[in-house]
């Protein structure tokens, strides 16, 4: 959730044109990732806990992708940027290992 809050610290920033377009898709990506986590720990099995696992590390690169197009575009604050993209990669190191600890 530390990274849903810090991509949400960083939109604030964004040009108001990209509102339905960068702002929206970081905000769903980056909420989705906590909420998948969230909903496939009370899946029965080991199996389907995994799925939910891989649905957010999915959008972990959804996030990384949109993070990026906003670096390429010149959009925001450098600095903030940057955390978000080193929280991502942190994010999907930790998801990559729980997902690989459960098999």
């Amino acid at each position: 959730m530390d990274l849903t809050d810090l991509a949400l610290y960083y939109i604030a920033d964004l040009p108001t044109n990209e509102r339905f377009n960068l702002i929206d898709q970081i905000n769903r990506c980056s909420c989705s990732i906590p909420s998948n986590i969230a909903e496939g720990s009370g899946k029965r099995t080991i199996n389907h806990f995994s799925e939910f696992l891989t649905t957010a590390l999915t959008s972990s690169f959804e996030l990384e992708t949109q993070l990026l197009i906003c670096e390429r575009r010149n959009y925001g604050n450098t600095e903030r940027l940057k955390e978000c993209l080193m929280l991502t990669a942190e994010v999907q190191k930790m998801i990559f290992a729980f997902r690989d600890n459960l098999k």
